[in-house]
């Protein structure tokens, strides 16, 4: 007979999840945690039918305060100190525009298109590293790089008989914004607690929307106040797994995870707005994420040398 207290259950799920490798649970909640993401972008073009953009992320921003308010209001006014304010209005700055940039694309680009793109914020985070930090790149990832830019070119390459659409345009620059954070977010990590970095985004981004909204503001239906909160909260809730999947597992194992966004991306653009990717999408996706990975590749080998 088994002894229950020293057999594991079958049947408990916890004892089951506790058995997996870190980064099995980790990637599991890192799918989990880009598909609700998936479906807040989603969220996002439903509201940007009527709504204006700045609108749309004021609410966010005043929706994931609210529920970052007791982490916040435990350390105020001190969790606003930072050993770099001049980083940090920088930061709020750029994810202001990166933000409006990219929410905008979502809104007038296909889902799935408007994905790929976000996604050349690898390279461009890499291409700032050098740049801004000093980093070393050998020509394996060069080429990397320039494949990655290959694919995003394909992408926005208008066809012969149109022109070059700005929405593309504000995609690239929001993913040039967020790598530029990303960066930031590196140095700031070193000097400034986590909470401080919170505090400053939660308040800084949202006093920025303030204005741009007032000016735009029309009020909503009671739908579109469902969406706007819907958006808010789900935010909240990818960015709490996004925490917990980087906590189970290894960042390096879940960095290549984030291109599954593409698939629920077209599922949604599919289902909600009866979107599906042209053959320059799925191309330059295919040479992106390849791109990417290689380049991930190549930074792991380059830190186990060292």
């Amino acid at each position: 007979m088994p002894d229950p207290a020293v057999d594991p259950d079958p049947y408990d799920l916890a004892e089951w999840w506790a058995g997996l490798p870190g980064n099995v649970r980790g990637g599991l909640i890192f799918i989990f945690a880009s598909a609700i993401f998936s479906v807040m972008i989603a969220l996002i073009k439903l509201a940007g039918e009527r709504l204006h953009v700045t609108q749309i992320l004021f609410v966010r921003q005043a929706t994931m305060a609210a529920l970052a308010m007791p982490a916040i209001w435990a350390g105020w006014p001190g969790s606003l100190h930072s050993e770099r304010p001049r980083l940090q209005f920088a930061r709020v700055g750029l994810a202001f525009c990166a933000m409006t940039l990219g929410f905008s694309a979502v809104i007038h680009l296909p889902l799935a298109e408007a994905t790929v793109i976000s996604f050349s914020k690898a390279f461009f985070t890499t291409l700032l590293a050098i740049i801004i930090l000093g980093e070393i790149v050998r020509l394996p990832r060069w080429a990397g790089l320039a494949a990655g830019f290959t694919g995003v070119v394909i992408i926005i390459w208008p066809e012969p008989d149109t022109e070059l659409q700005i929405w593309h345009v504000a995609a690239i620059a929001s993913a040039v914004c967020v790598s530029a954070v990303f960066i930031i977010i590196r140095v700031l990590a070193q000097v400034d607690k986590p909470v401080t970095i919170l505090t400053w985004q939660a308040v800084g981004v949202g006093t920025l929307m303030f204005v741009p909204m007032l000016y735009f503001w029309q009020w909503p239906t009671p739908k579109e106040w469902a969406l706007l909160l819907g958006i808010g909260v789900l935010s909240a809730i990818a960015q709490y797994f996004n925490i917990l999947a980087m906590k189970a597992g290894e960042a390096s194992a879940m960095a290549p995870l984030e291109y599954s966004r593409l698939i629920f991306a077209t599922v949604l653009g599919l289902w909600l707005f009866a979107e599906w990717p042209e053959a320059r999408v799925w191309i330059g996706a295919a040479i992106i994420v390849g791109a990417a990975l290689f380049v991930l590749h190549r930074e792991q080998l380059a830190k186990t040398r060292d």
